[in-house]
């Protein structure tokens, strides 16, 4: 029998039990389509990544002397599209078996499903053998309940995997040391030189170039820096143990004008493109805790392995559990547009512009830039969530809709009422002055709240509130703040909305 087994651009998992041994009658098949690049604006540095891990693993592929037909961008062959590749393919090659592993998007989920039906060969879809949970495992864990506690999930991964516990009881005494992770990096502890990549992508940038694709963001060199091969993924996350797991959870939420990365990983493309697994991740981690306890505190750890089998894992049961509903999710009726500084990060605001301009040379920010700059910006300024989505999925290399939606839709936008966070991630300038130094010199003054030179973040926070009182006048987690709403001057509220409302009427003078 003659197999034709799909490999998405998501789907580099070198380890899966598919490569365990070579067959003259299988063949693998990977494609860059147009498809994939036009369905949103791509950052050129997410295009290109995919492209060149995509590129290096069919080559290790045929290294190891797996049969591999590959559709480059350009290439004569290749019809831009899924469904017609697949069946010219098929007919060409007298396929007998089609076979795939699980998508982990909707949409490319339901494509295939829809191309199983339609042919009249046999089919068989298997795991992607990567993540720790199977889709429906959160959905099941939480039947029944009311409220799909992202704390709750956590403990049980913590439990069933054995990771972080003595007996049924956390390591440490704590589940969570969140109150730990909350520091400002004010440059007291050094960081060392990044682990950057020269992967060379002069060729890739070419075939894009040449095919016209349409991308967002910079690209002013011809290197990738970030992993596109498992080597590369497993000398990234030896860094990341040897030189900054020791103060990642001190400053995982902290942000700085001077620093890119501070002490993030960078791990999250290798990852979501399966380079390398979760467990990968976080067995290396545990094991150089294990063997270096002593001088790194169990709150970096603890901090690190909650990103993993708690966020990463809860975001795709939640995707899983809500599709295809929650992408169309609004609940707040929010529907202004995206700034025009969101393309171009010129705007006076100065978290605002390290934080977009950050993402746009780099294609990176780290969670609390995306959740409390760009997120809470978005939501206080009321932005319809299909443009926020499509800004989070196309401008950061490691945005793949499973987690980038309910990221930005649930825990960023709060569209899905309440559904992932218990109450809107929103603050005014006091927050971002705590966790950074952006405000310090920033043309704008985090303590006022009307005159010209206010910080737009302090009006637009009470008008929120206000605006909003109807959808959230009556969440228990609020109850303080409309408390002191409540008591605010009317003469004072009034002066805010006029404040907020010149504010998201004309958003490029700021």
């Amino acid at each position: 029998m003659k197999t034709l087994r799909l490999l998405l651009g998501d789907q580099l998992n070198i380890k899966h039990s598919w490569f365990n041994q070579t067959n003259d009658d299988v063949v693998y098949c990977l494609f860059e389509m147009r498809q994939e690049t036009d369905y949103v604006n791509h950052h050129i540095q997410k295009v290109i990544g995919f492209f060149a891990a995509m590129r290096e693993f069919a080559q290790n592929l045929k290294d190891k002397n797996h049969k591999v037909i590959y559709y480059k961008i350009n290439d004569s062959k290749n019809t831009q599209n899924l469904t017609q590749n697949l069946s010219v393919l098929i007919e060409e090659n007298k396929i007998e078996k089609f076979e795939y592993l699980y998508p982990d998007e909707y949409r490319l989920d339901n494509q295939l499903k829809k191309i199983c039906k339609s042919l009249n060969i046999k089919t068989e879809v298997y795991s992607t053998e990567h993540f720790y949970t199977k889709r429906d495992d959160l959905a099941t864990f939480f039947d029944g309940k009311k409220q799909y506690l992202m704390e709750n999930f956590y403990r049980n991964m913590r439990k069933k995997h054995d990771i972080l516990m003595v007996g049924d009881q956390p390591e440490g005494g704590k589940w969570n040391y969140d109150k730990s992770n909350r520091n400002k990096w004010k440059g007291e502890v050094n960081i060392p030189n990044y682990k950057l990549f020269k992967n060379d992508v002069s060729e890739i940038l070419e075939d894009i170039n040449n095919a016209k694709i349409k991308t967002i963001g910079n690209f002013n060199t011809k290197t990738f820096s970030y992993p596109i091969s498992r080597f590369q993924a497993l000398q990234q996350l030896k860094y990341f143990c040897e030189e900054l797991l020791i103060h990642f959870g001190d400053f995982q939420d902290a942000m700085h004008t001077d620093e890119i990365y501070l002490f993030h990983s960078r791990l999250s493309f290798a990852m979501n493109i399966k380079l390398i697994s979760p467990k990968d991740v976080v067995t290396t981690v545990m094991n150089y805790y294990r063997k270096h306890g002593d001088g790194i505190d169990i709150s970096q750890v603890e901090g690190f392995v909650r990103q993993i089998i708690g966020w990463r894992e809860y975001m795709r049961g939640m995707y899983w559990a809500f599709m295809p509903d929650y992408k169309n999710l609004n609940t707040l009726e929010n529907k202004n547009e995206l700034p025009d500084f969101f393309w171009t990060g010129n705007t006076k605001m100065n978290c605002l512009k390290h934080s977009i301009k950050n993402s746009l040379d780099n294609g990176y920010a780290h969670h609390i830039q995306r959740l409390m700059i760009t997120g809470n910006y978005a939501l206080l300024t009321q932005i319809n969530p299909d443009d926020v989505d499509k800004w989070y999925l196309g401008i950061y290399v490691d945005a793949i809709e499973w987690v980038q939606l309910p990221n930005t839709r649930g825990m960023s936008q709060f569209a899905d009422g309440g559904k992932i966070a218990t109450k809107p991630y929103v603050s005014s300038g006091s927050y971002i002055n705590k966790m950074s130094n952006y405000c310090g010199n920033c043309y704008y003054n985090k303590n006022k709240k009307t005159e010209d030179d206010a910080c737009p973040f302090n009006s637009l926070y009470w008008n929120f509130l206000d605006d909003k009182r109807t959808f959230l006048g009556n969440n228990y987690r609020m109850g303080m703040m409309y408390s002191l709403l409540d008591k605010m001057n009317k003469t004072e509220l009034n002066n805010i909305k006029e404040k907020a409302k010149h504010i998201i009427e004309n958003p490029n003078e700021y």
